[in-house]
């Protein structure tokens, strides 16, 4: 089971209320929320090895030099020449480490790589792996992953973690007319603003399915465009022509990376805490309470 960490504890983040917090007062919704989503899909799933991905870089420079509005209105505001920072709610910011220490104490691999997101993270883990792959996102940029012949599914979740859609080819077929490897030329034809991605002008989700439908992928669909002869409107023959430049570069940003260098680590679940003193200091100062609780008593069932 890989976890997308950033888009689990965002969600913890607005589901929990900002009421929960730590003795001294300081909020710690996310902290909470997170562990009580870890305890729900470890309840629920029992996998055998977990890995919580990071974003070690959430807008890496080699994708923003493809594409330079990629996440850019995302980007904090910050001094000129500064690095680039995501835009994070205050109180959310400060809990980020505490999660970090947490998971450690706990023994739960925690996996962020120099220049990568973790996307990249989760699509070299996912091409490694042995055995079946649950994801759990809520970041449908990861259903390029899903692969029913290497049983690799999305958990998206709806509702919490408690209410999860098992995405599987037979989700994306009846939902977007794509598999798996379909998905990110779906995604990079219609664009995607929440990634300042601009997509080729004219063409949405409906049409870019049936040119995927029609021509197979991306390379097929600029084939049929350069050919007078293929089943293409004049506008969308003209759109795709002009958005050439883009479509060039386009399939490096949206596709994750699958040979990010993976430090050494033991993803096996832990059945008890790697740092049971460390893990009961976090637990008073932050007041985690039954959240951590919950989550022992289930890794150690």
């Amino acid at each position: 089971m890989l976890l997308d960490t950033a888009s689990l504890y965002f969600r913890a983040y607005f589901g929990v209320p900002d009421s929960v917090k730590a003795p001294d007062g300081t909020p710690v919704n996310a902290v909470r929320g997170l562990l009580d989503f870890i305890d729900r899909l470890v309840r629920d799933h029992r996998p055998d090895r977990l890995v919580a991905c990071m974003d070690a870089d959430w807008r890496p420079q080699w994708r923003v030099d493809l594409i330079p509005t990629y996440k850019a209105h995302r980007v904090a505001a910050e001094h000129a020449g500064a690095p680039d920072e995501e835009e994070v709610p205050d109180t959310l910011s400060p809990q980020v480490p505490v999660i970090e220490d947490v998971l450690d104490a706990l023994g739960i691999a925690r996996v962020g790589v120099a220049g990568y997101e973790a996307d990249d993270v989760i699509g070299t883990f996912t091409g490694r792996a042995r055995g079946p792959v649950d994801i759990v996102t809520g970041d449908r940029d990861l259903y390029q992953l899903v692969d029913d012949a290497r049983g690799v599914r999305v958990l998206y979740p709806l509702k919490g973690v408690g209410t999860l859609q098992l995405t599987d080819e037979a989700v994306l077929r009846g939902k977007y007319g794509v598999d798996g490897r379909g998905y990110a030329d779906l995604a990079l034809l219609r664009g995607d603003p929440s990634d300042g991605l601009p997509g080729v002008a004219g063409i949405g989700e409906k049409t870019a399915a049936k040119l995927l439908a029609e021509f197979g992928d991306l390379a097929g669909i600029m084939a049929a465009a350069a050919d007078p002869a293929a089943k293409l409107t004049p506008s969308q023959r003209r759109r795709l022509t002009e958005a050439r430049p883009y479509l060039a570069v386009a399939p490096k940003v949206v596709r994750v990376a699958e040979d990010v260098p993976l430090p050494d680590v033991d993803t096996a679940l832990p059945r008890a805490p790697h740092d049971p003193a460390a893990l009961e200091d976090l637990a008073e100062r932050w007041g985690l309470g039954g959240s951590l609780q919950r989550l022992l008593g289930t890794l150690s069932s």
